[in-house]
């Protein structure tokens, strides 16, 4: 079964905009990955400053040959975030932790 990884951002209240627009600018980057599955951006509702980047892959391989391609290029930074060509931009986030899950479980919908 699939792998999920979870990066767990603490955004203060004044970087949650420009966390969202950086998101939004890199929609796509890892759409076409050879074993991606699912993405979600999940804002918080109320009592805490946390967002949960959720992705869903194939395989840990998976995962890790986008990290070492597509998604380091993805978290470089650029024009798109308000910053000058190959010069990185501050950190919307003051802290982040990745955890990773094995789907054992998984259900959908009733279709019919």
């Amino acid at each position: 079964m699939s792998i999920v990884k979870i990066n767990v951002l603490t955004v203060p209240e004044e970087q949650r905009e420009t966390l969202e627009k950086r998101f939004a600018s890199r929609a796509g980057t890892v759409d076409g990955s050879d074993g991606f599955e699912w993405f979600e951006l999940l804002r918080p509702v109320e009592g805490t400053d946390t967002y949960l980047v959720y992705t869903r892959w194939r395989a840990e391989e998976d995962f890790q040959n986008w990290m070492s391609g597509m998604g380091q290029a993805a978290h470089r930074g650029g024009p798109q975030d308000g910053s000058p060509q190959g010069e990185r931009p501050k950190p919307a986030a003051t802290d982040a932790t990745l955890w990773t899950f094995e789907v054992v479980q998984q259900a959908g919908p009733k279709e019919g």
